[in-house]
């Protein structure tokens, strides 16, 4: 058997969308499935889209991902280049090889002029089309004489290369997802495959690249779903095998009608792309999922789903798991609809999966300052508050009392918690936690249990104020975890400060 590769082939012209991401991961978990490789490709030969750091910023978010490319532009490989524009003479070479088959012809129609006919057309109320009905009257080397041809061609008159698209042929194409299709050649038109710069476009110089780096399966989006019938054609045009087909469907807006965009992220409160973008030109910065506080493995985790399901519907799956268990065939003809709240949902599951001092490194690389807290302290701190984390600053943000003492107290949980006798209980209950020689969690709470029990009171008449003092409202973790953490000397002070507020 022919060993499996695969190639994902984006072009520069701004960031990976989420859709593009999954089609990444897809090519990746399969050739890793197969024990086969992964190349990236950049099909930059639409030089007028072409943006700016675009590139390395695909690259990065690969990486960020885990979706490490076998071959690759930065990489290398034995097919470079991988870069379209670099390729140049490859696509040259057999531009000249099409063009003594039967398959391909040149055409002089400017672009004034072809416009001037889809005006007459439409003024019929037809739809002009350049295929078998028209292209013997147009200006092209069919219909025009040879001496005609040359003369124009010695005249350096620009001019692209056409496919000729065969007549009443009955095309039967096959896809791993959908299964099989058939199209009539007449319902198709004539393609330009080189632009009048000399460059191919992507029908032509994806199929080129496809063969000469032997990629044995390709795996893109349903939007070329109608080009596979022309791609199909030039393998037999070229007399080259062709690979398979696997077209994915597409990733739906979440009320699961049309395509997701970037208007849907920016209305919903939510990223689609990988990273942070900023637009060269504009300066706009289009939000990540990285910089948002996404973990990556949680990140391909929710976007493997969408569109594909392992076996007994496992929803937890690190790569290594997704990478054994995927399987094409598996792969969902329906679109998927993104949810934010599952999206949400994947992020708390990597963070319960991590153990407290990764969580820790991934802490420290944020934007919070937290040079003057020890790591010891940090440690304790990600180790009672990471349960209710979506995102690791939620640690930080939910247990902000651990690092500020609170200025003031909510104004409900105050009215629930504190009466006239309070002030004389917590005074009391900070002259013995002052005395305790053991200041951890377990005894704390035996000392408090103790204490209530001495005054005759309910805990909650002690641990309701108590909590109030130390954290400001009624939420964190355990009272005692929080007494140790925050250790006797502020842990009395907090609660002095709170008698002094509420006299």
């Amino acid at each position: 058997m022919e060993k499996v590769r695969v190639r994902f082939a984006p072009s520069p012209t701004g960031p990976l969308h989420l859709g593009g991401v999954r089609t990444a991961l897809y090519d990746y978990l399969f050739a890793k499935n197969q024990g086969g490789e992964f190349v990236l490709r950049i099909e930059d030969t639409d030089t007028a889209r072409y943006v700016e750091g675009a590139e390395e910023y695909i690259e990065e978010a690969l990486e960020w991902c885990g979706i490490i490319p076998d071959e690759s532009p930065k990489k290398g490989g034995k097919h470079a280049p991988y870069r379209q524009s670099e390729r140049r003479a490859i696509y040259d070479k057999y531009t000249e090889l099409i063009l003594k088959t039967d398959y391909a012809y040149i055409a002089f129609d400017t672009p004034e002029e072809l416009d001037a006919i889809r005006a007459e057309y439409e003024a019929k109320g037809d739809v002009f089309s350049y295929d078998n009905k028209t292209r013997n009257r147009l200006r092209n080397s069919l219909a025009l004489s040879e001496e005609e041809v040359q003369k124009l061609l010695d005249e350096k008159t620009p001019y692209v290369v056409r496919f000729k698209m065969p007549v009443d042929r009955i095309l039967n194409l096959e896809d791993i997802i959908r299964g099989k299709s058939s199209v009539n050649t007449n319902t198709l038109d004539d393609k330009v495959l080189v632009k009048n710069d000399g460059m191919p476009t992507y029908h032509f110089a994806n199929v080129i690249d496809d063969h000469e780096m032997e990629i044995t399966h390709v795996i893109r989006g349903e939007e070329w779903l109608p080009s596979l019938g022309l791609h199909t054609l030039l393998y037999e045009a070229m007399q080259w095998d062709a690979p398979q087909f696997a077209h994915l469907s597409l990733i739906l807006k979440p009320e699961g009608k049309g395509k997701l965009s970037k208007r849907d992220g920016d209305k919903f409160g939510f990223p689609v792309f990988p990273l942070d973008f900023k637009d060269p030109e504009t300066g706009n910065i289009s939000k990540g999922y990285r910089e948002n506080g996404y973990l990556p493995d949680a990140f391909i985790n929710m976007v493997a789903l969408l569109g594909w399901s392992p076996a007994d519907d496992k929803e937890i799956l690190p790569l290594e798991d997704m990478i054994k268990e995927f399987d094409l065939h598996k792969v969902h003809k329906a679109g998927a609809r993104f949810s934010k709240e599952k999206a949400e949902w994947f992020n708390h599951q990597y963070i319960q999966l991590k153990s407290d001092n990764e969580l820790l490194q991934i802490l420290k690389n944020t934007d919070l300052n937290l040079s003057n807290v020890s790591d010891e302290k940090l440690i304790k701190i990600i180790h009672l508050m990471k349960e209710r984390a979506t995102f690791p600053k939620d640690i930080y943000e939910n247990g902000k009392f651990f690092f500020e003492a609170p200025t003031s107290y909510d104004e409900k949980a105050s009215k629930k918690a504190w009466n006239e006798e309070t002030s004389t209980i917590l005074n009391e209950l900070s002259d013995v936690l002052a005395k305790s020689e053991t200041f951890n969690a377990e005894t704390l709470k035996q000392t408090v249990h103790d204490f209530a029990e001495n005054k005759g009171l309910g805990m909650g008449k002690v641990m309701m104020p108590l909590r109030l003092a130390l954290v400001g409202e009624l939420k964190g973790p355990d009272v005692p975890d929080i007494l140790e953490l925050l250790g006797k000397e502020e842990s009395t002070a907090r609660i002095n400060n709170a008698i002094n507020n509420f006299k």
